[in-house]
């Protein structure tokens, strides 16, 4: 017999609304009254005027609080230990060409299971899974500040890449089925993409004076601290979201998980992540890159071809034929590959170029960081008036002319002034592309399936931060003139995000004036 796997949350904060046409109840309890649902995920006012669509409750702004935090404690572990490689190499006597392994160590884990741990999350519960990822993430981070040699190090760093596998998946589909589609959800995931946003920026300046003061095992110090904060709190705060599957008849299901594409796209994705990361700082001429490279759209082709035909796949080729997942997610990956591009070729320019220290450099791109966060005060706004698939599509246009305008730089000290200018706009266009392909490609799933649109958001974003260096800014870096490689690697950064522009606008169609719900 045929089964119908049907997933209900209690996804429900008082005056909150669960996702996409689920009933919610009080997340206090997991058996309660069902609150009235007249004004989801909105403060009620008691002065009897309307209410505003977008003003969140006491309990759904912690609840969004913890989330946020959780997304920014990841975000931050992606930055924070950059500038402290060199001191820990010292330290731990690893070697220049072994530290690239504290990046790729995180990167493999964190990249390669966020599609799996999304839909294990749908199946088996979203709450569950992100406080199994808080305590991963927090016992790795210790082991990593307590490391007495390399191999106790990079044990803890591919632990907090698994726990941030769990927890960016499951936590971003905890937030789109706590908040409903409309002002609310939007008003959230604006807030979300401006911390993720900034938490890459203060990573930066963090690392820095944090390894300059304390040493660089305050850097992984700083994230033990940080999950011991959340993890409590999101115990207390976070709705339960376990699931509960039945047949068409009404009678208990055991939900299944789809192995034979569990263990290819997670075997592609590692392949994949591992031959970009080791191609950034050894070129793709390895025999290893090579094999890795292939091995990875091996198995990721395989991948379509199982989901094509499996009962219960992973990722349904349904989904992933719908317009809004498809060009949003192409969107999502090129907005997030050329700004990382960005940010490493201007990181060299300003150090290499124009001589400014690191500390210095850290304050340009904090410079960066505030304007993203007034463009993730407005973005939403911006979003309500124009449409997810608009804006999306503008955002992108946006990064890619600020980015064509630091062609303009050159050898003098003061074109640090147009460094931070470009960037910093252009960073702005970004976070609203961040905001927008993520509500683009999540609006109108359904809730059972918000764990697997997430994953895949959350993979494009782990992909197109790992893709872009190894792309182009290898141009630079192998150029015998580091100003004229900068303007190769800044040009046709520019270039691909204007192409793509253009691209996501015309595949997401006239549709993209409306509101993508």
């Amino acid at each position: 017999m045929t089964t119908e796997t049907t997933t209900k949350t209690t996804a429900r904060t008082p005056g909150t609304g669960t996702g996409t046409g689920t009933p919610g109840i009080d997340p206090g309890t997991t058996n309660g009254p069902r609150a009235d649902t007249s004004t989801p995920s909105a403060a009620r006012p008691e002065d009897g005027r309307p209410p505003r669509p977008d003003r969140l409750s006491r309990r759904g702004a912690l609840v969004l609080f913890v989330l946020c935090a959780a997304q920014f404690m990841v975000a931050l572990d992606f930055s924070v230990l950059n500038v402290a490689l060199p001191v820990l190499g010292r330290d731990l006597g690893m070697s220049p060409s072994a530290l690239q392994w504290a990046v790729t160590a995180f990167a493999l884990p964190s990249g390669g299971f966020l599609l799996l741990f999304g839909r294990i999350g749908d199946l088996f519960g979203r709450r569950r899974l992100f406080l199994t990822g808080l305590t991963v993430f927090g016992a790795a981070s210790l082991l990593a500040t307590l490391a007495w040699d390399p191999a106790s190090f990079l044990a803890g760093r591919a632990l907090q890449g698994l726990g941030a596998a769990a927890i960016v998946p499951t936590g971003m589909s905890l937030l789109t089925t706590t908040f409903p589609e409309g002002p609310a959800r939007d008003r959230a995931l604006g807030i979300s993409g401006t911390l993720l946003s900034l938490g890459f920026t203060v990573g930066m300046v963090a690392g820095g004076v944090l390894t300059d003061v304390l040493g660089w095992r305050s850097t992984m110090g700083l994230l033990s601290l940080f999950a011991l904060v959340v993890l409590p709190l999101a115990t207390g705060l976070l709705p339960s979201s376990d699931p509960r599957h039945t047949t068409e008849a009404g009678a208990p299901d055991r939900p299944r998980l789809d192995i034979p594409g569990a263990v290819t796209v997670t075997g592609g994705l590692l392949a994949l992540i591992y031959a970009l990361s080791t191609a950034a700082d050894r070129g793709f001429g390895g025999a290893d890159v090579v094999t890795t490279l292939v091995a990875g759209v091996l198995l990721l082709g395989a991948f379509v071809r199982i989901e094509s035909r499996a009962d219960a796949p992973l990722v349904s080729l349904r989904m992933l034929r719908r317009r809004t997942v498809a060009w949003g997610n192409l969107g999502g990956l090129v907005t997030f590959s050329m700004m990382s591009t960005v940010v490493f070729a201007l990181t060299l320019y300003l150090q290499e170029t124009l001589g400014l220290s690191a500390f210095e450099t850290g304050l340009v791109f904090g410079a960066q960081g505030a304007l993203s966060a007034v463009a993730g005060m407005y973005a939403p706004k911006v979003i309500g008036r124009f449409g997810a698939r608009r804006t999306l599509a503008g955002s992108l246009a946006g990064q890619g002319l600020f980015v064509a305008g630091m062609l303009l730089l050159n050898a003098h000290t003061w074109s640090v002034w147009i460094a931070t200018a470009g960037v910093s706009l252009a960073s702005m266009f970004h976070l609203g592309a961040i905001i927008s392909y993520g509500l683009t490609v999540t609006s109108g799933v359904p809730d059972e399936e918000q764990g697997l649109a997430t994953g895949l958001v959350t993979s494009t974003q782990q992909v197109g931060i790992t893709v872009g260096i190894p792309l182009l800014g290898v141009l630079a870096t192998t150029s015998d003139d580091l100003l004229a490689g900068v303007h190769t690697v800044l040009a046709l950064d520019a270039a691909i995000v204007l192409a793509a522009a253009a691209l996501v606008a015309v595949g997401l169609g006239r549709q993209g004036a409306a509101r993508t719900r």
